[in-house]
């Protein structure tokens, strides 16, 4: 390969999205490069006033098959991918007439956009482009001749590259056409092969692709010393990758994981029964709890663990308002996150200049599909969300004595906390408010411990008369494995439990459970976190 510029003399353009396309064809007709062009992109071009060859009059096809032939032909992709400096390869063309495409501008059928919108199964279908991705691919090869532009943000970088060449491109510039041209297709077909594995059913298809958009790069991953980026998927789920930043400085990887964590909790939440509030530090919660306004919830979840929240995320259900930005922009907090917010509260955040503010439009329903992915060494664990919801559980009272209605109501809402908190985890609750959380120990009976601690902390901080986790409720992600576990929580004050059961030592558990007189509720749903 050599390092010179490539002269464009013939473009060949066919977009579905026409952003920016008139302009960029009025420069390169100006630069007295051949316009040559498909269907509705021809007709726009030849609407603009400028002259543009249609490509049947190339091929001397015409388009059939109601458009699903039109580029797939020798003339086409000989023009594409025939080396100029191969002398072999020069006669082809000319034994054959096919004239050289030196720029191949295409982006494809809107395939993601009409899956995001509900499309029938036939509509999808034809929205798979098929001479697109082979024409992208065609020149992404031939790259040491060929520029192929993918979408309209690099209509200017190739225009400068004009200005600046004498009307030709550089090999590096083609080179990281090429590699984009690449990822464009890969992240196409990523997003029809987990299409078509949703319409079978497919749990676990042979091959199974990811695919995602750039949505900015970052200074740093998890450390310093670690490069990082973030990507959108196709999946239009409201969170961290759709909301809007109002102001801020630049989210960091941990900003974006912690948000995550944050808003995918508050999102358990109906905003139309209640307001909720979640604070997380280092994506588990220090505090989640319902109120009748935000502010009740933000003091109610700040009471669990003032000292974890400096510094935090706060994810709310309801539109912020200027209350509640008052009293969450009194300590140091990192990221506020919500479905909207009023202009009162805009203003009032906005004199923190550094904090984030992110309105998501929505919040993430808790009950729908998806998948979550997982590296590990060498592979990639994917599974479908955990999207359990405690509400449409059938709960088994298994002690003696029942749940009262008020420790029912409780306790629904520790185990809703639960499924967020990393495991094992243990979560006390009282009056819809956490009041003490253990969070990711290796021993059950631990994370009891440490919540209980927790607890401790907070009625001193408060200066309280008793650990708030007195008359409290428990919740365990998953099943008690002894009995040691729930005599730490009855220690610390619980009343009653919840937890999924299924221990061969249920039977002991539910025992200590009756022996301290408390009740204890079976989900069958265990909610690890990892």
């Amino acid at each position: 390969m050599t390092d010179h510029p490539r002269r464009i003399t013939r473009a060949l353009l066919s977009v579905s999205d026409k952003t920016g396309l008139i302009e960029f064809a009025t420069a390169l007709a100006a630069r007295g490069i051949e316009l040559v062009s498909t269907g509705g992109t021809a007709k726009a071009i030849a609407a603009a006033g400028l002259a543009v060859k249609d490509v049947s009059d190339l091929t001397g096809f015409p388009e059939m098959m109601d458009g699903r032939v039109k580029t797939l032909h020798p003339k086409v992709h000989g023009g594409l991918l025939a080396i100029r400096g191969n002398a072999e390869h020069v006669k082809a063309m000319g034994d054959h007439g096919i004239v050289p495409i030196d720029l191949l501008v295409v982006n494809l059928y809107p395939f993601e956009a009409t899956v995001d919108k509900g499309a029938g199964y036939e509509d999808c279908i034809e929205n798979i482009d098929i001479g697109g991705p082979a024409m992208i691919r065609a020149a992404a090869k031939n790259h040491d001749d060929v520029a192929v532009v993918v979408e309209a943000a690099d209509y200017q970088a190739v225009l400068d590259e004009l200005a600046a060449h004498d009307g030709a491109v550089t090999l590096t510039l083609r080179k990281r056409l090429a590699a984009k041209a690449y990822a464009r297709t890969a992240a196409y077909d990523a997003a029809i092969s987990n299409w078509f594995a949703t319409q079978l059913k497919t749990d676990a298809p042979d091959f199974r692709a990811v695919g995602g958009r750039l949505i900015q790069s970052l200074r740093y991953g998890e450390n310093p010393h670690q490069n990082a980026a973030f990507y959108a998927t196709p999946e239009k789920r409201a969170g961290v990758a759709t909301a809007r930043q109002v102001q801020g400085k630049e989210l960091s990887y941990n900003n974006i994981n912690d948000t995550d964590a944050a808003y995918e909790c508050v999102g358990e939440f109906d905003a139309s029964r209640t307001a909720a509030c979640v604070i997380v530090k280092h994506a588990n919660p220090c505090g989640v709890a319902e109120g009748s306004s935000l502010l009740d919830a933000y003091r109610k979840a700040l009471a669990c663990d003032s000292t974890s929240a400096f510094g935090g995320i706060v994810a709310l259900n309801r539109t912020l308002d200027a209350e509640a930005a008052r009293a969450i922009t009194e300590i140091f907090t990192e990221v506020i996150i919500a479905p909207d917010a009023t202009d009162e509260a805009i203003a009032i955040v906005a004199a923190k200049k550094n904090l984030r503010l992110l309105l998501a439009g929505s919040l993430p329903d808790p009950r729908a599909n998806g998948l979550t992915y997982k590296t590990v060494a060498g592979g990639l664990l994917v599974q479908s969300r955990d999207n359990a919801v405690v509400d449409d559980m059938v709960l088994k009272a298994v002690t003696k004595r029942q749940p009262t209605e008020a420790e029912l109501r409780d306790l629904k809402f520790a185990f809703r906390v639960a499924k967020h908190v990393k495991s094992n985890t243990i979560v006390y609750a009282k009056d819809l408010a956490t009041v003490g959380i253990g969070a990711g120990q290796m021993s059950r009976v631990d994370s009891a411990r440490i919540a209980a601690r927790k607890a401790e902390d907070a009625a001193a901080e408060l200066k309280l008369a008793a650990p708030m986790t007195k008359g409290s409720v428990v919740a365990s992600d998953a099943f008690f494995p002894f009995a040691d576990g729930l005599l730490v929580a009855i220690e610390a004050g619980a009343t009653a439990v919840i937890q999924p059961g299924g221990s061969v030592r249920d039977d002991e558990v539910i025992k200590a459970a009756d022996d301290a007189g408390i009740a204890m509720v079976f989900t069958g749903t265990r909610h690890f976190r990892h």
